[in-house]
């Protein structure tokens, strides 16, 4: 579907975009028997893998989400028997670790992580620009100056005030 030149918002466009890319690999993850498991659990197996089990205030800032996205993630993730989590020293913190359900399906994953990343490859280079290097500059953007601010500043926000 061509995407129209009409008044849709950014944010629409960009949760269209994202929509699409969640959907065909959530597809794609069932086709090979991974039902079940959801693209936006991939950020967390990495960063367990790569730092072992972590709290989530940890888990988050690993993968760049707020305390409440990755805690989203991390429930969801423990209905499905993907991660277990236990009591860490504060009684606040909550310790995340892989399952052994997970642990057996890694060679699954890291299937499906190096199919992606090659088809997320072959379709920058269909772009006449690296939509990766895009989504950083829009990042460290936003870092700068947040939207909001951005918002506040127009000479519309000025009038409503």
């Amino acid at each position: 579907m061509a995407m129209s030149s009409g008044p849709e918002g950014l944010g629409t466009r960009m949760r269209h975009v994202l929509e699409i890319l969640d959907g065909d690999v959530a597809r794609f993850l069932a086709d090979i028997g991974l039902d079940g498991y959801r693209p936006r659990y991939s950020p967390v197996v990495r960063a367990l893998l790569a730092r072992g089990p972590l709290a989530i205030r940890d888990l988050a800032e690993e993968m760049r989400v707020t305390h409440s996205a990755a805690s989203q993630t991390v429930a969801q993730m423990s209905r499905a028997g993907f991660v277990h989590l236990e009591p860490g020293a504060d009684a606040r913190q909550r310790i995340v670790s892989l399952t052994a359900k997970t642990r057996d399906l890694l060679p699954l994953i890291e299937a499906e992580w190096t199919a992606t990343t090659e088809a997320t490859a072959a379709l920058e280079a269909e772009l006449p620009y690296s939509l990766r290097a895009l989504l950083d500059a829009i990042m460290e953007a936003l870092e700068r100056k947040p939207f909001r601010r951005r918002i506040e500043e127009t000479v519309a926000a000025r009038e409503l005030r």
